[in-house]
């Protein structure tokens, strides 16, 4: 079964807008879609422009719950799906060994410590048994192995997990599920087939003071527009890792944090590693700032 998160595109919007989260109508729209045709929401960007703030946006305008699936080089099956609690195995056989067990003694055996007791479900399987309405992120996609797509093929396809000692078990209520990609690797095609697709970019100037001023309510316009206006001249200049947008909210705190109401060269120079995370981008933005006698 298929849950109903939103009644349509604009009441997507408005209640992703009343957590905090402002998106633009394309990305309301790809939301609602996803939600109402059952289909995953891939979404690819550079990072930190609110990916995965989206898929806990969802889960909070809805009241339903998060589960996610971090993503990484070298995570398997075992990590993504399910294990067995070896240990906890081992602890029932030796407790129920007896001289002179029969092999039909071993068979009840072998059945009962391969049973829900000694099941360990990881998230894609704890969404997938979920009853209550569920947003399943599978965070940072491109990081993982190729062999995981494989898996991820199987789950999306028929929101199934095939356990071989109890069965297959299908989710009764599907989640809605979000993948997030920074676009470090290129996705299989079978898998960009199964999702509805987005690219989250970086907002335009309006949107960004709109989301600052959302997630930082203290903040005077005044300080946003500062805030905005420098962060945009720094993705400009080219740099290794430009300001996303949560360093933007980042270095708004900061700021308030410190007393500031604006960036000028000073407030910049103190807070520059809440925004720039590498010392050739550093130079480079300094640089700049002198060239410029300032952000203001």
């Amino acid at each position: 079964m298929t849950t109903r998160l939103f009644a349509s595109a604009d009441d997507a919007a408005a209640r992703l807008a009343a957590t905090g989260y402002l998106t633009d109508p394309d990305l309301a729209t790809v939301t609602y879609l996803a939600a109402a045709l059952g289909k995953p929401l891939l979404l690819e960007g550079p990072a930190g422009t609110g990916k995965t703030e989206l898929a806990k946006a969802v889960a909070s305008a809805t009241g339903a719950s998060l589960v996610r699936l971090q993503c990484y080089e070298g995570i398997d099956e075992a990590r993504a799906l399910y294990e067995w609690n070896y240990r906890k195995q081992l602890l029932r056989i030796q407790s129920s060994a007896a001289p002179g067990a029969t092999d039909s003694a071993w068979e009840s055996m072998r059945d009962d410590i391969f049973s829900e007791e000694f099941l360990l479900a990881r998230p894609l399987l704890t969404a997938i048994r979920r009853d209550e309405p569920t947003v399943l992120l599978i965070d940072e996609t491109d990081k993982a192995d190729v062999e995981i797509e494989g898996l991820l093929l199987e789950v999306l396809s028929d929101f199934a997990i095939t356990i071989p000692e109890l069965g297959t078990i299908t989710a009764t209520r599907q989640p809605f599920v979000v993948l997030t990609s920074n676009a470090t690797r290129e996705l299989s095609e079978a898998l960009r087939r199964r999702c509805l697709y987005h690219h989250v970019g970086y907002p335009d100037a309006a949107r960004e003071r709109a989301i600052v001023l959302a997630r930082v309510p203290e903040a005077t316009e005044h300080l946003a527009e500062s805030v905005v206006r420098s962060i945009r001249v720094m993705r400009d200049l080219g740099l290794r890792k430009p300001p996303s947008v949560a360093e933007t909210i980042d270095w708004t705190r900061a700021l308030l944090a410190l007393g500031l109401s604006e960036v000028d060269a000073a407030a910049l120079d103190r807070t520059l590693g809440v925004v720039i995370k590498h010392q050739s981008d550093s130079e480079r933005v300094r640089d700049q700032l002198q060239l410029n006698g300032g952000t203001g």
